[in-house]
């Protein structure tokens, strides 16, 4: 009896936190031991933990994109790519179960779930995501925001030229204009009126994220690491190490974001060829910073996009419909846990605890992950409750069937759980494999909602194998240890 003694150690220490973790008020995990805003060091952890609505629950954003390009320009599989790097955008910006989709004639859309900052996710999506290391040794001071024409956007453009078109003069190049009513802006060139010249692009990063730099007042960046290998490393790197002190502009779809001075410890070890990564500065907000990382960390889309609609929509299944789906849930598993408790008696007690802890641990994870719980996911929870009852049914019945050929409680109890086991196992096992294959489709056609049913289903099953095997034979073993007396005198509390 000692390793079920340990197993219930271990159930207890699993309950205390997944219940501390399901606590409605639970206020996250904010571990910040400098205490200096910054949670990128190790052992540092800066998480909230909520429910993630999806879009039919919380409603949110729907978002219609066109490629601002002729037909001609683009074909499927240039759209299929933007689609994925938005979807992949989205995600980054923590805008969880988005449904980005390709339509007919060059349109895209986008539905994000929750999105309050619209704006922000606009921002992201609209945007190619051209990021430019430029040399600015000889500019002068420019205004961050300012237009400007580089020499990898006039190789970008003239690619596009179809064939026979003549490319425009250096001075017709513009940047669209900075909100939706601006004219479009001139593009600045050097004083000789040709393009400054491009170091490197975004695609010699291979990471960038977010980060606090700020001391005392709240200051936002962008740290990246540089691709080893990579297109234009090269090049950056000897720039950086000639041009200790003068200026390298960082420039985003066509406009300055900003032009740091290369410091000279920074110059001296590209010199040295120890630089691999750097910090992009420039006066960004946290919602800036973190869509100029998911852009670079997930890349530039391969055609500029339009906005030509978008609106605001409402939860599909409505506050009412929501609150009776839940009520129903509850009366359902209140019913399944009576009914364990009256035809199995003793075991069904120790079924019932499994299943509230097996409730328990899944809404936990659903909050850590987190899982986006859409009606899909939730109906995919549901049905993983019933093969956890399913689970424990096979179980007891086994132990009855030992318990009349004379076995004892304690023989009957071992050989219930030992010879359900592999019909337990097989079954679940074969539903997880169909839950992969769910995912993998979900995930390369778009289908989102069915993604969801295949996590919160695939978890209550993994789940299900350690709740309804471990947890109960624990319980049931630790009650026999507690009336173990009575249950010999009386098997009819055994369920026979």
């Amino acid at each position: 009896m000692r390793g079920y003694r340990l197993w219930l150690v271990v159930i207890v220490l699993v309950t205390v936190v997944c219940g501390w973790i399901s606590l409605p008020s639970n206020p996250g995990i904010h571990l910040d031991w400098n205490d200096d805003g910054d949670y990128s060091d190790p052992f540092e952890m800066n998480k909230d933990l909520k429910v993630v609505q999806g879009l039919d629950l919380q409603g949110g954003s729907r978002v219609l994109l066109r490629a601002a390009l002729d037909s001609d320009q683009y074909d499927d599989s240039t759209m299929d790519q933007a689609v994925k790097r938005i979807e992949r955008r989205v995600n980054g910006l923590g805008v969880s179960e988005a449904v980005v989709q390709k339509q007919e004639g060059g349109r895209i859309i986008v539905e994000l779930p929750g999105v309050s900052q619209q704006e922000v996710a606009f921002n992201a999506i609209k945007s190619t995501g051209l990021l430019e290391f430029v040399d600015f040794s000889t500019a002068g001071s420019i205004p961050e925001g300012t237009c400007v024409l580089t020499t990898e956007q006039v190789k970008i453009a003239e690619a596009r030229l179809a064939e026979g078109e003549t490319a425009q003069a250096y001075s017709d190049y513009t940047c669209e204009g900075q909100t939706a009513d601006a004219p479009a802006d001139s593009a600045q060139l050097q004083s000789d009126g040709t393009p400054f010249q491009t170091i490197m692009t975004g695609a010699g990063l291979a990471d960038a994220a977010a980060a606090n730099i700020g001391t005392v007042t709240l200051s936002w960046a962008v740290n990246f690491v540089l691709r080893d290998n990579g297109e234009g490393v090269d090049n950056f790197v000897n720039f950086v190490a000639s041009h200790a002190n003068q200026n390298m502009a960082i420039i985003l779809d066509g406009r300055l974001v900003s032009a740091p001075t290369i410091q000279s410890d920074l110059a001296s070890a590209a010199a040295a060829g120890t630089m691999d990564s750097g910090i992009i500065t420039g006066n960004f907000t946290r919602d800036e910073a973190e869509v100029l990382a998911a852009q670079l960390k997930y890349g530039s889309l391969p055609i500029p996009l339009d906005i030509i609609a978008f609106d605001t929509i409402g939860p599909t299944l409505g506050e009412i419909s929501v609150d009776r789906s839940i009520r129903a849930g509850i009366v359902g598993v209140i019913t399944v846990l009576m009914f364990m408790l009256i035809y199995y008696r003793i075991p069904g007690i120790a079924a019932d605890l499994a299943l509230i802890l097996f409730a328990l641990i899944n809404f936990a994870l659903f909050k850590f992950i987190p899982v986006t719980l859409s009606l899909p996911a939730i109906i995919g929870f549901l049905i993983s409750i019933g093969t956890a009852v399913d689970g424990n049914i096979l179980i007891f019945e086994r132990m009855k069937e030992e318990l009349r050929n004379g076995r004892t409680m304690d023989r009957a109890i071992d050989a219930g759980f030992d010879r359900a086991w592999t019909s337990i196992r097989d079954s679940n096992l074969s539903t997880i494999i169909i839950c992969f294959i769910l995912y993998f489709f979900g995930s390369a056609f778009g289908a989102s909602a069915v993604r969801g049913f295949a996590i919160t289903l695939g978890m209550g099953l993994v789940i299900n194998l350690f709740t309804a095997v471990i947890a109960t034979r624990t319980f049931l073993h630790t009650m026999v240890l507690l009336v173990g007396g009575q249950l010999r005198a009386r098997p009819r509390l055994l369920g026979v």
